[in-house]
C-alpha cells in the first residue's frame, strides 16, 4: 500500500477515539466470552513463581499452565522460533521463556534480526516442553560442537512432558543423543545426514511424534506443530481457538513447498537462497 492509498495518509495522527474504541469493544467481547465460558469456575490454586519466573520479574500475573522454554542460539532460523512462541504464548497461563546461553541479543540466520534472550540456560533445568528451532549451517553446526548446550539440552529433556524442534533444530536433538533410532523428520535438505550420521529414521512429514518427542519439518512445519502441542497441552477446542486468534488459514500463492515434488532445478535454487541469505 503506498502513502497516498493509506486510510491515514491525510491524517498522520489520526483521532485516539479509534483506538480507545477498539480497545473497549475487544476487551467488553473478551470479558463477556470469558464469562460465558468458564462460568462460575473456582480459582486456580496459587503456587509460587518459578525461579525463571523471579529471574525475568515476569509474575504480574499468575501462570499456572505449562513452561515453554524457546532455545536460542546464534544462527537460529527467526521463523521456527517465533512461530511456534506465537503459538504457545497463547495458551491459557503458559509461560513461554526465550533461553540463551546468556542473557541479551542472539542474531538470527541472515543476521538481519536479533532476539532477546531473557534467561541463560545455567538459569534452567526444568520445563515442561523445550523446543529447539533449527538455524543455518554454521549456527547448527556451532550448536553440535558445543558440548555444555548439549549437555544442558540432555538434562531438560530427563524432565520435559515434550523436547521438540523445528526444522534443523532435529539434527540437534540428534546430536545430543534424544533421536538415535527414532522416526523423525527435519528439513529436506537434512534428511540424508540426520539419517547417515546419527542413525534416525527420516520421515518425510510435516511433523513425527515418537514418544515425548515431536520433531517438525523446514520453517514454517514449526507452527503446525506448535497447534497439535497446543492440543496435547491445553485440549483440542484451545489449540482450534489458537489457530483462529491467529487467523493461521494458509493459502499460498504457490504450490511448490514440497520439496519430493520440486524439480532439482528448484530445488538447487532454493539451496542457493537459503545459502546466501545465511550470515557469513
Amino acid at each position: 500500500m503506498t502513502r497516498d492509498t493509506h486510510p491515514h495518509a491525510t491524517h498522520p495522527n489520526p483521532r485516539p477515539t479509534h483506538r480507545r474504541t477498539f480497545l473497549t469493544t475487544t476487551a467488553a467481547t473478551t470479558v463477556l466470552a470469558g464469562a460465558a465460558t468458564l462460568g462460575a469456575a473456582p480459582a486456580p490454586a496459587r503456587r509460587e513463581p518459578a525461579p525463571h519466573e523471579a529471574a525475568t520479574g515476569r509474575t504480574e500475573r499468575e501462570r499456572n499452565g505449562p513452561r515453554v522454554g524457546i532455545l536460542l542460539y546464534p544462527g537460529f532460523t527467526l521463523l521456527d522460533a517465533t512461530g511456534p512462541t506465537e503459538v504457545l504464548g497463547r495458551l491459557p497461563d503458559a509461560d513461554v521463556a526465550l533461553i540463551g546461553e546468556r542473557r541479551g541479543q542472539v542474531r538470527t540466520d541472515t543476521g538481519d534480526v536479533a532476539v532477546t534472550a531473557d534467561l541463560a540456560v545455567d538459569e534452567v533445568e526444568r520445563l515442561d516442553v523445550l523446543l529447539v528451532p533449527g538455524g543455518g549451517i554454521e549456527g547448527v553446526v556451532a550448536a553440535i560442537d558445543n558440548p555444555a548446550l548439549l549437555n544442558w539440552i540432555r538434562r531438560v529433556h530427563r524432565h520435559t512432558r515434550w523436547t521438540t524442534s523445528v526444522c534443523t533444530g532435529s539434527v540437534i536433538l540428534a546430536a545430543a543423543g534424544l533421536l538415535t533410532g527414532r522416526r523423525a523428520t527435519t528439513h529436506w535438505a537434512s534428511a540424508e545426514y540426520i539419517e547417515s550420521t546419527y542413525g534416525v529414521a527420516y520421515v518425510a512429514e510435516r511433523f513425527v511424534r515418537s514418544g515425548k518427542l515431536l520433531t517438525s519439518a523446514g520453517v514454517s512445519a514449526g507452527i503446525d506443530m506448535a497447534l497439535l502441542l497446543a492440543a496435547e497441552l491445553a485440549g483440542e477446542e484451545v489449540a482450534r481457538a489458537a489457530q483462529l486468534a491467529l487467523e493461521y488459514d494458509p493459502a499460498p500463492p504457490f504450490d511448490s513447498g514440497n520439496a519430493a515434488e520440486a524439480s532439482q532445478e528448484l530445488r538447487d535454487l532454493a539451496l542457493r537462497l537459503l545459502a546466501d541469505s545465511t550470515a557469513g
